[in-house]
């Protein structure tokens, strides 16, 4: 089970974006996410008139590491660590370390 799911709210914890806050637009399986908004840079794209692909200069979205953002707890409204545990049922959630918080229910 993954710590950062795709919709998570979360802040950027270090880099050139950092305080910045958006949502997990993409998780990748090398461990990094995309997330909209944030890490934006300058593409110079090639026109291609058969694919309806206008050339120039676009903004684009890259990724980031999983080690440069954390989850946002909207109950301190601070940037969060997160666990995993097991409920009686044997269901698997992930919480909040600082207050035992389930993220998803």
């Amino acid at each position: 089970m993954r710590k950062i799911k795709k919709g998570d709210d979360i802040i950027v914890i270090t880099g050139k974006d950092k305080g910045k806050q958006g949502a997990v637009s993409r998780v990748m399986p090398d461990e990094r996410v995309v997330v909209g908004g944030i890490n934006m840079v300058k593409r110079h794209t090639k026109a291609n008139p058969n694919m309806g692909i206008a050339g120039g200069i676009v903004d684009k979205e890259m990724p980031l590491h999983v080690s440069n953002v954390a989850i946002f707890n909207p109950i301190t409204k601070k940037a969060d660590r997160v666990g995993i545990k097991t409920l009686e049922d044997g269901k698997k959630v992930r919480y909040f370390k600082s207050n035992d918080e389930v993220v998803d229910v």
